[in-house]
């Protein structure tokens, strides 16, 4: 006669809070998409969010509003205090991303604009003949 006990654990979400500091925000605002990333000092990935994994499709990825809403499903993840913003590419949601970020509570301490500039880089495609 064996009496079988199941174990009672108690089941984490994956998405729980994280506490840190001072850390990183970076944005990446393409024409197309917006992606929201949170890391530490170290540069490790705390949280992140993109327009698509939000639920806007298509088109509508590109927008203030989903980049605003990025913003604000990266940040609720983490216990953030202090924060530098960097924000990537010429996209829509440059702007409506760092006012969520501003209004969310976290105290900024530098935006810096990192967006990659070609000092004339690459040869341009020849001209098209019609």
């Amino acid at each position: 006669m064996s009496i079988k006990f199941r174990r009672t654990r108690r089941i984490r979400s994956r998405k729980r809070m994280r506490r840190i500091p001072k850390g990183f925000i970076h944005v990446q605002a393409g024409f197309n998409n917006t992606i929201v990333t949170v890391t530490d000092v170290q540069g490790r990935v705390v949280s992140s969010s993109s327009a698509g994994n939000c639920g806007f499709r298509s088109s509508r990825k590109g927008t203030p509003f989903a980049a605003q809403t990025t913003a604000e499903n990266a940040i609720s993840i983490v216990v953030l205090k202090r924060a530098e913003v960097l924000i990537k590419g010429a996209g829509l949601g440059r702007d409506a991303a760092l006012r969520a970020i501003r209004k969310s509570g976290i105290r900024v301490t530098l935006v810096r604009d990192v967006t990659p500039l070609p000092h004339n880089g690459c040869r341009p495609p020849k001209k098209r003949r019609v």
